[in-house]
């Protein structure tokens, strides 16, 4: 080939924000940052709503119905993109959302909250499926890292601000506005997107729109997804009632949410998701392991800072604060560098998420250091932004047309039951062991153990042949547009 007939590639940038994809990747990004500012916002707010509109025994039930309506939302928002494509899904979850926020922050009463809460479960829940299989669809083999990057680092903002933000509005205003504030981004992301999916219908009538509906023609039909996904909100629904208020009772209701749990994931994960079989079902049982150290580690190192080394509940939010600048900036890294073999970064990534939880034995007990979460957890941040990407880089790569929106959700099923389950053995070693001091230590143990499983299984990730899947319209025709 002669210099003349080489092809230069632009720039990643270019690429993702050029003509023919910016408001697609702007959108999505929104649409990101969408719930995670719910997300870091509004547990921040949770205190003055529940002493305005319930009881303390209320608290958890917020956040129960957020979660087991995010498990619904993201079943059938998988199901239905498998089926019909990202469009409706695109159109709709961003209005169950915007109306939840509206609903939740007029609320009266309790019962209207809850109603709210669904709404907005349902939206992100759903809204998260549709776009990997947006990102499917529109971005090429060679940008999904970046891309994936960029999703990550949509989190850091609502991480750093959200939570000091929502506490400032909850003051000077009203809890309220911590929902009314949301609904414009909500409608900005909207905007954004409609014009985009329109477009995005033009160009699967051509080449795109071959390979994804002979993909969905072809795809194996499951049956009893509706029932499944209603007995999975049930049981992971249990799983955080019994997380929030360890107990007998809570005993009874956490093993009667595992007898209607455990046959609904069945219909609901890739047959060898627990033997962590080549391919796929390896790649959602990463999703999984990753979830459950790095997210119930969050959810108790404020509690370790703030009970076991007395800091305030500012100071204590800090090593979460680092840990999220780390996520994001080994995100960007690994996006960049889209020749990286991503079975490599999924090892190393889980290296460093077991040698951080190890290394808060040193925080945890009563004779800790506390200073060491900073450093210990950043690197543990550094650890997830290489394995999230790469887990979801692969989990597209590895699937057939008609079938993304069901690993989607999948590994976003693995994500929620494996963080709730291990919350909850948290809780419950709380419980047990009397003080956090006591308990931590043991939890971290048995977190840095999953740790290490992720890293045994990350060779098991890639499978041997994945499947091919024709550019689409979009991405034959985006560089040209770029």
């Amino acid at each position: 080939m002669s210099v003349r007939d080489e092809v230069v590639e632009p720039p990643l940038s270019r690429q993702l924000f050029g003509a023919s994809r910016r408001a697609i990747t702007i959108g999505t990004l929104l649409l990101t940052s969408m719930v995670a500012f719910e997300s870091m916002g509004v547990g921040t707010a949770m205190p003055a709503l529940v002493s305005e509109l319930g009881a303390v025994s209320h608290y958890a039930w917020p956040f129960v119905a957020f979660l087991a309506a995010a498990v619904f939302g993201t079943v059938l928002g998988g199901r239905w993109c498998d089926r019909a494509g990202p469009k409706a899904v695109l159109l709709l979850a961003p209005v169950l959302f915007s109306a939840g926020l509206i609903i939740a922050g007029s609320a009266t009463g309790m019962p209207q909250l809850l109603a709210g809460r669904v709404l907005q479960g349902l939206g992100a829940g759903s809204v998260t499926v549709a776009n990997y299989v947006l990102i499917a669809i529109v971005y090429p083999d060679r940008l999904r890292p970046a891309m994936f990057g960029l999703m990550s680092s949509a989190w850091v903002l609502p991480s750093l601000v959200g939570p000091p933000i929502a506490g400032l509005v909850t003051e000077r205003f009203s809890w309220r506005w911590v929902f009314f504030g949301l609904v414009p981004v909500a409608l900005l992301a909207l905007s954004l997107v409609v014009p985009s999916v329109r477009r995005l219908d033009r160009t699967e009538a051509g080449r795109a729109d071959r390979a994804e509906r002979a993909g969905r023609a072809a795809a194996p039909r499951r049956r009893g997804l509706v029932l499944a996904a209603l007995g999975a909100s049930v049981g992971v629904s249990g799983l955080s009632f019994g997380s929030q208020s360890p107990g007998p009772v809570s005993a009874v209701v956490v093993v009667l949410a595992l007898l209607v749990l455990v046959p609904a994931m069945r219909l609901l994960l890739p047959p060898g998701v627990f033997r962590a079989r080549r391919g796929v079902p390896a790649v959602v049982a990463c999703r999984g392991l990753c979830a459950a150290l790095f997210f119930t580690a969050t959810s108790y190192l404020p509690l370790i800072m703030t009970s076991t080394h007395h800091w305030s509940l500012a100071a204590a939010g800090t090593p979460l604060v680092v840990g999220s600048l780390g996520w994001s900036a080994a995100s960007w890294w690994q996006g960049s560098r889209p020749e990286l073999p991503r079975q490599v970064l999924l090892r190393t990534g889980f290296c460093l998420l077991a040698g951080g939880a190890l290394a808060l034995q040193l925080v945890a007990s009563s004779w800790g250091i506390a200073w060491l979460a900073l450093p210990v957890w950043a690197v543990a941040g550094v650890g997830m932004g290489l394995v999230f990407p790469s887990v979801a880089f692969l989990l597209l790569r590895q699937s057939a047309p008609g079938q993304v929106g069901f690993h989607s959700s999948a590994a976003q099923m693995a994500d929620q039951l494996s963080s709730a389950t291990m919350i909850g053995v948290g809780g419950a070693l709380l419980a047990l062991l009397g003080t956090a001091s006591r308990a931590m230590p043991l939890l971290l143990a048995v977190l840095a153990l999953l740790g290490v499983l992720g890293a045994l299984i990350a060779g098991r990730a890639p499978s041997r042949e994945p499947p091919s899947r024709e550019p689409s319209g979009i991405e034959a025709s985006g560089t040209a547009g770029s």
